[in-house]
């Protein structure tokens, strides 16, 4: 697979994300065949993972790490801190002996000497910037971390963090369907040489084309609370399904192939991280690194996407409110 640069970290230009093997998208899916499925993205060419800490808590991680353990040396792990899940709830702290703790449980369930990537998950509203970098300098000097970065932050906590610690990417959601991004953080990015990683670049598998105008998620379905997944929602944004499924076909490619191959043309530095829990998927997934889209055919999907008015919050208001996008 084509490799694409986050800062000075190399990767395959598209990413696996494992939270939903696990985690987030209803039961977690048979352990022995996310092992297998981790292992064949290897084989297809993947070399950059994501997990977190707080998916499961912890046993997202400990999935990614069995299945990666042959693999040493060849891959890049990505896992995040910053949330503590308590009693069930999920709760803010990146306060540098918290970070200091979370590094050490992540080495052990990831099995590995030091973390390729380590993202803080969320901004912590009660401790600085500067002072999580700080933190996190003190992992990259003692050899536990190599790359480090945000996860949807404000504009400016990627500056002040950037010039204690350079950053090698930026997480946030982006895709056809949530594309604020691009109005002040891509730029920001280019700026600095941060790398950005998209997670839930197909819309949480709604520009698959697969999830339609009636469908209902169950309550360990992280959409179900999604204002973007109410019934009235789906079925008003079916226009934006209708349109891909057009423009796919003239390209001769599936729907998320073209959600994937037009974010990896917006710029060089993109690194998306579709998930699935399917061979088929990963593998059609997978196949976006080859589909070239030309000037041209960029322009005539950005004037149709325009043409498109997307509807619904794509999180719960409390949620929104722990990033800084």
């Amino acid at each position: 697979m084509k490799t694409r640069k986050l800062g000075n970290l190399e990767v395959s230009a598209i990413g696996l994300g494992c939270m939903g093997m696990s985690h987030g998208f209803g039961p977690a899916a048979d352990r022995k065949e996310m092992i297998a499925l981790i292992r064949r993205a290897v084989e297809l060419g993947v070399t950059m993972f994501d997990t977190a800490e707080c998916y499961g808590p912890y046993f997202n991680e400990e999935l990614v790490g069995e299945a990666l353990a042959p693999f040493r040396g060849e891959v890049k792990i990505a896992t995040k801190f910053g949330i503590q899940v308590i009693d069930g709830k999920q709760l803010q702290d990146s306060r540098p002996e918290v970070i200091r703790q979370s590094v050490e449980g992540s080495l052990k369930r990831l099995k590995v000497e030091a973390i390729d990537l380590y993202y803080q998950h969320r901004g912590d509203p009660d401790v600085p910037a500067e002072e999580v970098a700080g933190a996190v300098k003190e992992l990259v000097d003692a050899g536990k971390v190599l790359h480090w970065g945000l996860s949807e932050p404000g504009i400016g906590s990627i500056r002040r963090a950037h010039a204690v610690l350079p950053l090698s990417a930026v997480e946030s959601e982006y895709s056809m369907w949530w594309r604020k991004p691009e109005t002040e953080l891509l730029p920001v990015l280019e700026e600095l040489d941060i790398g950005l990683v998209p997670f839930s670049p197909l819309g949480k598998g709604f520009l698959t084309g697969t999830i339609k105008a009636g469908a209902t998620f169950g309550k360990d379905d992280f959409r179900s609370i999604v204002p973007r997944f109410a019934p009235e929602m789906l079925a008003a944004n079916q226009k934006l399904v209708a349109l891909l499924d057009e423009l796919a076909t003239a390209k001769g490619c599936t729907p998320a192939q073209l959600a994937l191959a037009w974010l990896l043309a917006q710029k060089p530095w993109i690194v998306p991280i579709p998930g699935t829990r399917k061979l088929a998927r990963l593998e059609e997934n997978l196949a976006s690194a080859e589909l070239e889209l030309s000037t041209g055919e960029l322009s005539r999907i950005n004037a149709a996407l325009e043409e498109v008015e997307v509807v619904g919050d794509r999180y719960p208001e409390a949620l929104e409110k722990r990033t800084g996008i």
